[in-house]
């Protein structure tokens, strides 16, 4: 097989992987968005930027 071919093929599953990585995460986005009670983020202008981020999750720790 040549190497050529490997390596092409390397690239666009990479770049399909990174495509779906990336259209997953709009969904989740645009599903946050759309959902009221969603907590606010550090970056909004009514909420503290010393607060708690909206992405991170209690894990129990």
């Amino acid at each position: 097989m040549e190497s050529g071919f490997i390596v092409i093929m390397l690239a666009l599953f990479t770049l399909l992987a990174f495509t779906v990585m990336a259209i997953v995460s709009k969904k989740k986005t645009e599903a946050r968005i759309d959902d009221p009670s969603a907590t606010k983020s550090t970056l909004a202008a009514d909420k503290s930027s010393t607060g708690k981020p909206a992405d991170v999750q209690n894990k129990g720790h």
